[in-house]
């Protein structure tokens, strides 16, 4: 029969554990689960304006192949004025659907945001004044964008999913053609 010996080396790199019961830590107001500081909770869209006047739109984590809707407030730009439109610059995984002053100052841009390939990405859009020639801000919207078969990320407050944008996969197909 084996015995177990006890040795001050074993002791030195455990773990150690309280001795009370998980129900007296309770009473004792020592939460028994995991807490995050609220500064690792960044839940909404983050607008961070650019040392060259533009703007970089963070929008988290999207899902390849799904089409989403991003909601976000730009602060307020004296030189666009408040009537201001997107470029006519064709964007194919990104548009502007709509833009609207802000009471307090500032814009609320709607745009429709087509997660197209994984990794990082940034598209670019144009807002131009309608008042002032040649008055333009650009807006960079950026997304980490994981694959389609790793799980549903968790989207900030202001990004919607309006769908799925499959490509047509001939493996899926029931169609089996002509022999």
């Amino acid at each position: 029969m084996a015995t177990a010996r006890k040795s001050s080396a074993a002791k030195a790199g455990g773990v150690s554990f309280s001795e009370e019961p998980a129900t007296a830590l309770a009473a004792a107001g020592t939460p028994s689960h995991v807490h995050f500081d609220e500064k690792l909770r960044d839940s909404v869209v983050m607008v961070i304006p650019q040392p060259d006047g533009n703007f970089m739109v963070k929008v988290g984590f999207l899902k390849t192949q799904h089409k989403y809707e991003i909601v976000f407030n730009l602060p307020e730009v004296p030189s666009l004025g408040k009537a201001v439109c997107q470029a006519p610059v064709p964007n194919q995984h990104i548009c502007i659907t709509d833009i609207t002053p802000v009471a307090e100052g500032g814009l609320r841009v709607t745009c429709e945001y087509m997660a197209h390939q994984e990794g990082v990405l940034c598209e670019e859009v144009m807002l131009v004044s309608e008042s002032q020639e040649e008055v333009c801000v650009g807006v960079k919207v950026q997304a980490r964008v994981m694959d389609r078969h790793h799980g549903t990320p968790m989207l900030l407050e202001g990004v919607r999913c309006l769908g799925v944008e499959l490509e047509y996969d001939s493996e899926q197909s029931d169609w089996q053609g002509f022999d």
